[in-house]
């Protein structure tokens, strides 16, 4: 007898696995920059070049990206920025890992300490957080049916109960490549040089359709630029409308998309306009896309089987399925009152910069409680001429319970989405500034579970001492605990055919009821 199985698409992520390490290094400027008087803001992005699985362990390598906006010791001073990197190689633990596992990645610069040595000479100091992640596909093999034998009236009974699962439609990585070239609106002036530049994503929406992933966002653009001809240095903000779309094979509007997705690389060009003038900015950026397409199924397994004619007996076994929950997406608001150093002013504001570090997602009964801390970096103008700039970091602490009903502690929460969608800082005066952010976080929750079915049949001619024991007719009186697959099982006799002797309309039956069964039938 040979039973039909049908395969459920399964991830078989295993445990993150996460290192830190520290980066230190001095740095010469070059030649042709000026020398440092102050600094003012830094950042760095991690770069992944290669990844190289191993018998229990990834290797890594890749390096350090950092820029520093500092002031000049020149007279009259001015913002100039310098740029560097610091290479790596690294081994990451993977007990399960082998040589032919997909792995990725994912960099986060959790600390820069930038320090001055002298005029000419810098110190860097980085604490990077690497989270190593194993993709493995799989198929759970689940039993539906016998081949051959489809009627339940059949010389084959068996039982089917139906069994929601989601299976995955589609995971692989992709790239959201963006070109954009964005024209100085009149009122400024001409760029001289850049000074400082970040594009970063906002709000993004993913959408499925047919055979397609659509893809709805925006991308925050800030430049701080040193005008053509000297000049006080000058801010342009704008937002990047984006829209794309991604082939996926097999995918419907129906099915449930999750995207997580990281800034791989971002390049700004100066260009001229139509008239020769440079005043245009062409960006160049590329998000890398971790795509994975959930469809939610109803299957029915096969969860018991018995012969009329012959005696068969199911080998039982458990699968190990997943439940969809839902997609969640849930905002914290993060809001604080700052000073700035001892001794000095805020004229006005220049740059506000904010990165989220998730530290610690806990499962609770219906949620997951996150907890992590927001990293403020802000540079202002102090209205004094020996120290014209200053700058202010801080660190506010975040707490948030992600509301997921359904959720339970021994289940395990999925890739977390953690974004800052909008950071305002104000001045209350010239000493206290205000801070308020919006974070977004968003992962979409599954439950896994074992079901049970049949998974293997023995067959063997029916025990016809055990046939001549059981009465050719007999009046039933249903027990507590009855059913009509056990009493069918009980007496070798098609469920349906119990049916249509007792003109039954359904399956439920009460203790005490009286059915008609025939041997045989």
């Amino acid at each position: 007898m040979e039973l039909l199985r049908r395969n459920i698409h399964m991830d078989g992520r295993e445990k993150d696995e996460k290192i830190r390490i520290t980066l230190e290094d001095d740095m010469n400027l070059p030649e042709t920059k000026p020398d440092v008087g102050m600094l003012c803001m830094e950042r760095g992005i991690v770069v992944t070049e290669e990844i190289r699985p191993m018998a229990g362990a990834v290797s890594v390598k890749g390096r350090l990206v950092f820029s520093v906006l500092y002031h000049t010791q020149e007279d009259g001073g001015r913002l100039a920025c310098v740029e560097g990197k610091i290479p790596f190689e690294e081994t990451i633990r993977m007990d399960n890992a082998s040589p032919e596992d997909s792995i990725s990645v994912i960099g986060k610069v959790e600390d820069l300490t930038i320090g001055m040595i002298n005029s000419r000479k810098l110190s860097v100091q980085a604490l990077i957080l690497l989270c190593a992640e194993a993709e493995e596909l799989y198929d759970e093999a689940v039993t539906i049916g016998i081949a051959g034998e489809e009627s339940e009236n059949g010389d084959v009974q068996f039982r089917r109960i139906p069994v929601e699962a989601a299976q995955i439609a589609m995971s692989r990585k992709d790239v959201l490549r963006v070109r954009e070239e964005m024209q100085l609106p009149s009122a400024c002036p001409n760029i001289g040089s850049i000074l400082w530049k970040s594009a970063e994503p906002g709000e993004m929406n993913f959408r499925l359709g047919e055979e397609k992933l659509s893809l709805q966002g925006e991308i925050v653009v800030f430049i701080l630029y040193e005008p053509e001809g000297n000049g006080s240095p000058q801010i342009y903000e704008t937002t990047v409308n984006i829209g794309t779309e991604f082939a996926a094979a097999g995918c419907r509007d129906k099915m449930v998309p999750d995207v997580r997705y990281e800034v791989a690389q971002c390049e700004f060009a100066v260009r001229p306009d139509e008239d020769g003038e440079p005043r245009c900015l062409g960006l160049e950026m590329s998000v890398e896309l971790r795509i994975c397409v959930y469809e939610q199924l109803t299957v029915d397994l096969i969860t018991d089987i018995y012969g009329v004619t012959r005696e068969i007996s199911g080998i039982r076994k458990e699968a190990g399925l997943m439940r969809l929950l839902r997609s969640v997406t849930g905002r914290a608001k993060v809001a604080e009152h700052v000073a700035a150093e001892a001794g000095e002013h805020i004229a006005s504001l220049v740059r506000s910069e904010g990165i989220a570090f998730p530290e610690e997602a806990e499962v609770r009964a219906n949620g997951i409680l996150l907890r992590g801390y927001l990293g403020i970096r802000i540079l202002y103008v102090t209205g004094e001429e020996e120290r014209p700039y200053g700058r202010l970091r801080t660190d506010i602490p975040f707490e948030y319970f992600l509301e997921i009903p359904g959720m339970s502690e021994e289940m395990k929460p999925g890739r977390i989405q953690t974004v800052l969608e909008q950071l305002t800082v104000t001045m209350l005066d010239e000493e206290e500034l205000d801070i308020k952010a919006i974070l977004s976080f968003s992962t979409t929750a599954l439950c896994p579970f074992r079901a049970e079915m049949i998974g293997e049949v023995t067959e063997e001619a029916l025990d016809e001492n055990k046939m001549r024991s059981l009465p050719g007719m007999v009046i039933y009186v249903v027990k507590q605990g009855d059913n009509l697959w056990n009493i069918g099982k009980r007496y070798y006799v098609p469920v349906q055919r119990l049916l249509q002797f007792n003109h039954l309309e359904g399956q439920e039956i009460t203790p005490g009821q009286k059915l008609l069964i025939v041997k045989g039938a």
